[in-house]
């Protein structure tokens, strides 16, 4: 007789999601030694999942969680967007988020057991994705999260000083549709700037503008270039007829994060 029942089976089956017929032969090894079986099934199912650390994951989701005097943001991603919104998936996403919240960004690390049993029972590359927390000191730090589809596919965490809570969060909004890489334009490396001013030279000598017409063309465009990947230069998306730099007025960007599903 074996020293372990069908209901021991379906237990851990519903535990692990592992097969019926894996849940018994890891019991059957284990001797019915319930942990061990779980301990077996984990380590054959590890073995699948770096299998699977190659595949593309697209997908995934990203949770904020905040106080009064921080907030943390966190990006899971995964295969497909079954998996993101999934109840397990988000669960872990927003745990990972608040305990990083209460315990800071080393905390993140702590959750590699709970991440690779995630990759064993949905059977998808499943990986920590990013990590960010700013702490106010003297400052105000605003938030912003969009909502598709039942997950958060792209955050934002933005500090300021000289701010109200309302402007940090109306930062946060723009930031996330905006989409900057950079503070201001002495924050673009010079190998980036140089390699956009050789593509725009040459793109309007193919277009034929006269030689004499260039260096003003070409300085409209770098301008372009600035505004679309430049926070303080970029058009302000509540009223585009003032740049984010004339919105912050007195106000001072210490530090922004964006985290976006899929980028």
């Amino acid at each position: 007789m074996p020293a372990f029942s069908a209901k021991d089976i379906q237990r851990l089956r519903q535990e692990t999601g592992a097969g019926m017929m894996d849940a018994k032969k890891a019991l059957e090894y284990a001797e019915g030694d319930f942990e061990k079986a779980r301990r077996w099934l984990r380590e054959q199912g590890l073995a699948s999942a770096a299998k699977r650390s190659d595949r593309d994951n697209p997908e995934g989701a990203v949770a904020i969680s905040s106080n009064s005097d921080a907030a943390a943001m966190v990006m899971l991603k995964c295969e497909t967007d079954f998996v993101a919104k999934s109840e397990e998936f988000l669960n872990l996403l927003d745990e990972i988020a608040s305990t990083v919240l209460i315990k800071g960004l080393e905390a993140a690390s702590s959750f590699t057991d709970e991440i690779d049993s995630l990759k064993i029972k949905l059977k998808e590359n499943i990986e920590l994705a990013g990590v960010q927390r700013f702490e106010a000191s003297n400052s105000t730090i605003g938030t912003y999260l969009h909502i598709q589809n039942g997950r958060g596919v792209n955050g934002v965490l933005v500090e300021l000083q000289n701010a109200d809570q309302q402007k940090a969060h109306d930062l946060a909004v723009h930031i996330a549709f905006g989409r900057p890489r950079y503070l201001d334009r002495s924050d673009v490396p010079s190998e980036e700037v140089e390699k956009e001013r050789e593509i725009i030279q040459a793109t309007l000598r193919n277009e034929g503008k006269p030689e004499a017409a260039i260096p003003k063309a070409l300085e409209g465009r770098l301008n372009r270039f600035y505004q679309e990947r430049c926070l303080l230069d970029q058009p302000y998306v509540k009223d585009e007829k003032i740049t984010v730099r004339e919105f912050l007025e007195d106000s001072k960007v210490i530090a922004f994060s964006q985290f976006i599903v899929g980028s």
